[in-house]
């Protein structure tokens, strides 16, 4: 009997297609208090305790996307929705924000 050996890639969400691997940015993602070496994928944001904000300061080569709780299903370019709810943010390289919301920080 023949055996096939294949790495299974993980799917996309929006196609069901297989996902390509997203090549790691080069530089720093710091979010908090915490500092990543040439990221990838997708970082948690966790909020703090007393209520105040996120710094996020992105210094590497590609854009980064806050994504937002209610918007994590939508492209960070997509306009407020009916319900006034506002689009994920993405930081382009170089910039930095302090913010309350979101759910995680994407790389690209």
């Amino acid at each position: 009997m023949r055996r096939r050996q294949q790495t299974l890639a993980p799917l996309d969400p929006r196609n069901g297609l297989p996902a390509s691997p997203e090549p790691p940015a080069s530089g720093f993602l710091t979010i908090g208090g915490t500092t990543y070496v040439d990221p990838a994928g997708s970082y948690p944001l966790d909020h703090r305790i007393d209520g105040s904000a996120t710094l996020i300061i992105n210094d590497t080569d590609q854009p980064v996307t806050i994504v937002t709780e209610r918007h994590r299903d939508h492209p960070p370019t997509a306009p407020p929705s009916p319900a006034g709810h506002p689009p994920s943010l993405v930081l382009a390289p170089g910039e930095r924000i302090e913010t309350r919301r979101g759910d995680s920080v994407r790389i690209g």
